[in-house]
């Protein structure tokens, strides 16, 4: 009685219909152009090889020198590029069209790629800025706007390092990453894999396909109730979830669900969003974008089995309970929470 209780609650409170409109789109979009060229705070990220490397953040990534660090400046240019495609009158002057113009430049390019091939930085937002890149390139690719074909181009030779940076370290990756931040692989490979098919990399593609059959295809019994971490802002368990639906047929992945997470097949599944106790604490309020990633795979799992549509009812109660957060947020969740919000949103 208790379950069907708490499920009906779930449905009574559940978002009716959280779309994007324009009024929250500019809320979304105020935020990333607030910051991307906010070059303090700055977290550097960086391996210090000699004095030489103790340059500024703008000297050292004249485009995502901006939002705290590389990877939310990366995201950041790719909300701003998916909203302007979907509501051009937020820059209704062009102010935000001049700074884009402005700040990505091939020379520019060439500068932040210079950077990931520094011997002590190699490694360097492997493989979550990586990921992000990619969603970047993704919008860019799909515009067909003058400026839009222009910035793709220009940042052409940075996406192809990374796919060949990713292409190179995935054979050495013999377990993979279950963490619920940055770092996790089942995270990355699903950005990832969106990229090589919307701009047709098919050999890319085969690569991360080849590689999370490796790494997750055999898992099985993965616990939720160990979820979440108290900084996390990624589902291990989820996020590994949404990437196997991008990489196996409807079959065989919903045998591997039934495996792997047999708890999304109970229409009565209690999660509860994750609670943020403390919004200037930039650990703390990365359960915010817990909420919001949480939703972004459930809405992708239960798209892959149309079944599970209670899947989307729990998607709809945890961007409901954090997306409210986003207006007048201390800059710690500001600077990155509404990409998260907004990718969520778009995968509705």
């Amino acid at each position: 009685m208790k379950n069907v209780i708490l499920f009906l609650w779930m449905v009574c409170t559940s978002v009716s219909a959280q779309e994007l409109d324009l009024q929250q789109a500019k809320i979304i979009f105020d935020l990333p152009v607030h910051c991307i060229e906010m070059e303090f705070p700055n977290k550097m990220g960086q391996v210090l090889g000699s004095t030489e490397d103790l340059k500024r953040p703008l000297e050292l990534r004249p485009i995502f020198y901006g939002c705290f660090d590389w990877h939310s400046s990366v995201h950041g240019y790719w909300s701003i590029m998916k909203l302007l495609k979907n509501f051009p009158d937020l820059d209704s002057d062009g102010s935000v069209r001049a700074i884009l113009r402005k700040n990505i430049t091939p020379d520019n390019v060439a500068v932040e790629a210079s950077f990931f091939e520094d011997y002590n930085n190699t490694a360097f937002e492997r493989t979550y800025g990586w990921a992000w890149f990619f969603q970047l390139q993704n919008e860019l690719y799909t515009w067909k706007d003058e400026d839009a074909q222009h910035w793709y181009k220009a940042f052409k030779p940075l996406a192809e390092m990374l796919v060949t940076k990713y292409e190179e370290y995935l054979p050495k990756l013999y377990y993979p990453i279950r963490t619920g931040q940055h770092d996790n692989s089942a995270f990355g490979l699903s950005l990832a894999i969106d990229y090589a098919r919307i701009v047709g990399d098919q050999a890319f593609e085969a690569i991360i396909i080849e590689h999370a059959r490796r790494l997750y295809q055999a898992d099985a019994g993965c616990n939720l109730a160990f979820e979440p971490g108290g900084n996390d802002f990624l589902s291990p368990c989820l996020e590994e979830a949404l990437l196997m639906s991008k990489v196996l047929n409807q079959e065989e992945y919903q045998l591997w669900l039934k495996k792997f997470l047999p708890a999304l097949f109970d229409p009565l599944l209690a999660l509860a969003p994750g609670r943020v106790s403390d919004r200037t604490d930039g650990h703390l309020v990365h359960l915010d974008g817990l909420n919001f990633s949480r939703a972004t795979c459930l809405y992708g799992i239960s798209q892959k089995l149309p079944a599970l549509r209670h899947l989307r009812i729990i998607a709809d109660n945890h961007l409901t309970y954090s997306i409210n957060n986003l207006a007048n947020d201390d800059y710690m969740g500001s600077h990155w929470l509404g990409t998260f919000a907004l990718y969520a949103l778009m995968k509705r």
